[in-house]
């Protein structure tokens, strides 16, 4: 899989008629011959995008005195330590979860901020994920952290065997779509146990748009 597919169709949707809206882009890899009743074979992972995926990353944080004035300055949600148990209400942390793509955790009030947020984040999947790099030390410079975060998607295949992902929308250079694309693949092939034996297509959509594969070579 190379990048010129990926342009190709790229094209290939811009050439349908518009829409009256900025649609996005839907990367979709259909997985196959994989056991994810096996932990060894599900996908899950966090792939850092060389470009935006065509919308803002909302980021909160749930820290300590020790990050919060870093917190301030660099995410879009403070939530002090001091201040979770405003948190009760479950419409509240709902809310607070809908409207965040990532959560950033100071590791040592983890177990706090599981007992406040985990029964309304963890089914949602917005639990600060160490695996991410969500779950820093109080002296964590974490400007770095967030400026990767807001490019970073989540590619999860645990239920059905599929992913699909955002990576992009009509307003960006088709370069960084089929770049963005080619990261996801990349990453998400060398995660499979077979490799790219384990994908049974690749296809790109646009919101509104049938999917196009993606498996021919480029000319």
């Amino acid at each position: 899989m190379n990048k010129k597919q990926f342009i190709q169709a790229i094209q290939t949707l811009k050439a349908l008629p518009k829409r009256k809206f900025k649609q996005k882009y839907d990367f979709i890899m259909n997985l196959r011959h994989l056991d994810l009743k096996k932990p060894e074979e599900q996908v899950e992972l966090w792939v850092k995008l060389p470009y935006d995926k065509g919308r803002p990353t909302k980021i909160g944080a749930l820290v300590g005195p020790e990050l919060a004035e870093q917190a301030k300055t660099t995410c879009d949600t403070v939530v002090l330590h001091d201040n979770f148990s405003q948190y009760t209400d479950k419409r509240k942390m709902r809310k607070l979860a809908r409207e965040h793509d990532y959560f950033i955790a100071q590791a040592n009030i983890m177990a706090d901020i599981a007992k406040t947020f985990g029964r309304i984040f963890g089914p949602r999947g917005k639990m600060p994920n160490p695996k991410a790099g969500c779950v820093v030390p109080p002296n964590a410079n974490i400007k770095a952290l967030v400026e990767g975060l807001r490019k970073t998607i989540k590619v999860s295949a645990k239920i059905q065997p599929s992913v699909k992902v955002m990576v992009g929308n009509e307003d960006m250079p088709d370069e960084q779509i089929a770049e963005n694309c080619l990261a996801v693949y990349t990453n998400v092939v060398h995660k499979l146990p077979q490799e790219a034996f384990n994908i049974k297509s690749v296809m790109l959509k646009l919101t509104m748009s049938k999917p196009v594969k993606i498996t021919e070579e480029a000319k």
